[in-house]
């Protein structure tokens, strides 16, 4: 079902993202996977590679899940948007609106037990444009029948204080020791 999927996103042009992308980055990882980690749009190193989470914050987020005594093949990982913004810019909200279709059907093929939300983006995706990532990160979210559960961006802890780096190991270690 997610070679179907992906197949029918190869050659999508349903946005103005499709204009200067290398390829189509699909989500990769275990199809059974009970976590299913969702970022925001692939960087410049994940449009060349066709993986999403490969450039410097997926080093970051792959070594907090091996720190907290897991493989990143044991889970999922994909972005709301599978082709690269321009200038890594956030993706805008039509751009967004049309992509969540695939990925939402991308969450049914997997049935994970939770979704993590990777940063703001994805967090306001799903849980609203009110959210505020300080008092919701790290943090298991109900809604409908998913649970939800948001940590900081690796970008984002790249670019802050070593506490940032300390908080974002903190919840990746207690997200997966929840399962």
């Amino acid at each position: 079902m997610i070679k179907k999927l992906n197949e029918k996103l190869k050659n999508c042009q349903l946005c103005n993202l499709c204009e200067n992308r290398n390829q189509v980055v699909f989500g990769h990882g275990n199809l059974k996977a009970k976590i299913v980690f969702i970022g925001e749009a692939p960087g410049r190193e994940e449009d060349e590679k066709g993986i999403p989470f490969v450039g410097r914050s997926g080093k970051l987020l792959t070594d907090a899940i091996e720190s907290a005594g897991f493989k990143r093949e044991d889970f999922y990982i994909t972005n709301i948007n599978k082709c690269r913004p321009p200038d890594n810019r956030t993706p805008k909200k039509d751009e967004i609106e049309k992509c969540l279709v695939f990925l939402k059907e991308e969450i049914n093929i997997i049935n994970p037990e939770i979704i993590c939300l990777v940063g703001a983006t994805p967090a306001k995706a799903f849980l609203g444009n009110k959210i505020k990532m300080n008092e919701i990160r790290g943090k298991i979210i109900e809604k409908g029948s998913k649970k939800f559960y948001v940590v900081f961006h690796p970008a984002y802890v790249l670019r802050g204080m070593k506490t940032r780096k300390s908080i974002f190991y903190e919840d990746i270690n207690n997200l997966l020791n929840y399962i």
